[in-house]
């Protein structure tokens, strides 16, 4: 889960203070003393006002151990989507307001974008006291056109057609703390793909499994070492994950499949405020898997430069790495990142070729948005073979 670039629009602030009790003292004065004073105090209370917003976004004048509730219109760039604008909201917290547990997040967002994509996306990832359960999740309701270049690791890029379907996914893992940033669960999914249409291209791509639609459940289990502190800019610790869905027709599925998915991710403190991150991830599918629910490659947050989706298929294994200068040792608030990335999809785990590795680098800016919880916003250029693409977010990649 990752959020939009902060656009900020004053009139949609909740951060923002009531008015100073002197302001409240004036609304008290005589009809004729408000008129004759209206011309002055009024660029004063906007002045007030814009200033608080700032302090609120820009400063962070919250006090760490107190939580963080924001909304705010967001502006935000991705291949997928081209310019999105939307309205989010974003709440930081610690539980119990103990700044010695983990970082918490709640997030929602409503938007649309001249891609004629439009929906509402829910984000969480919650720590209760010392870590004692872990719930992770996101939803999303969206109408989201995308394109499809094909199944494999070998699809052409004029080969692409556009397909449009409404997209429901409910996704939440329920974990228990096992021992020390060692956590155990169930997971559940629920994925619903309907009204697609495909448009129709140069006659090469077949129609994939599930072009009609079709509505899966898995339900599985998980494990999770964690020994991060902050999520959305990790200084230093690890995450790995390894998760197992089945989905069967006996739970309401359209199809029957298997996922297994696995996610390890290290982060190392190199000098102050340099951090060196890197990932290996891999999922890998069996059974009658719709085209919607294969292993994707691209995004904003792995193999940064390719599409969502550009290459597709059963498995697929990818790995990055990621230098960061957060911030610089000269500034406050800028910093910077460099990142490669390489990674391929294949039919099947024995198919897998290294003639078939897409590579991918990148850089880009980051600012300190919010001193006091240590999250920036960045942006990013993806370098591919077969392109350069830019994206705007808030919060680390991985």
């Amino acid at each position: 889960m990752r959020y939009r670039l902060i656009w900020i629009l004053l009139a949609v602030i909740t951060g923002a203070a009531p008015l100073h009790p002197l302001a409240a003292q004036q609304a008290d004065t005589s009809a004729a003393g408000q008129q004759m004073a209206g011309a002055t105090q009024q660029p004063g209370w906007v002045k007030r006002v814009a200033s608080n917003a700032f302090n609120n976004y820009f400063n962070d004048t919250t006090d760490p151990e107190k939580a963080k509730f924001l909304v705010y219109p967001t502006l935000a760039y991705a291949p997928e989507t081209s310019w999105e604008l939307g309205l989010s909201s974003l709440m930081l917290y610690y539980a119990r307001r103990d700044t010695t547990n983990r970082l918490s997040e709640v997030s929602a967002l409503m938007f649309a974008t001249l891609n004629q994509q439009y929906g509402a996306w829910f984000d969480h990832f919650l720590y209760s006291h010392q870590d004692k359960w872990f719930f992770l999740g996101r939803m999303r309701f969206q109408r989201f056109p995308l394109l499809y270049y094909g199944i494999g690791p070998s699809t052409l890029e004029e080969d692409k057609v556009i397909v449009d379907a409404d997209y429901v996914l409910i996704k939440e893992r329920v974990l228990r703390k096992i021992r020390p940033n060692f956590f155990g669960g169930l997971e559940i999914d629920f994925q619903q793909v309907s009204n697609t249409s495909m448009e129709a291209g140069n006659g090469s791509l077949p129609k994939p499994l599930g072009a009609d639609g079709s509505r899966n459940i898995g339900i599985g289990a998980g494990l999770v070492y964690d020994s991060r502190h902050n999520a959305l800019n990790v200084r230093k610790g690890a995450f790995a994950e390894l998760a197992y869905l089945h989905y069967n027709p006996k739970l309401g599925s359209t199809y029957e499949f298997q996922n297994l998915s696995m996610d390890m991710r290290y982060y190392l403190p190199v000098r102050r405020n340099q951090v060196w991150a890197t990932q290996v991830y891999g999922q890998f599918l069996q059974g009658d898997v719709p085209f919607n629910q294969m292993a994707l490659m691209g995004g904003e947050s792995l193999m940064r430069g390719y599409y969502t989706g550009r290459f597709r298929d059963k498995n697929y294994i990818a790995a990055q790495t990621e230098y960061r200068f957060l911030p610089f040792s000269f500034s406050k608030r800028w910093g910077a990142a460099v990142f490669a990335s390489a990674g391929t999809v294949a039919p099947t785990i024995g198919a897998f070729n290294f003639k078939h590795i897409k590579p991918a680098v990148g850089g880009g800016i980051r600012y300190l948005i919010f001193p006091k919880k240590d999250i920036f916003l960045r942006g990013d250029f993806g370098i591919t073979p077969e392109g350069i693409n830019f994206y705007l977010y808030t919060g680390e990649a991985f």
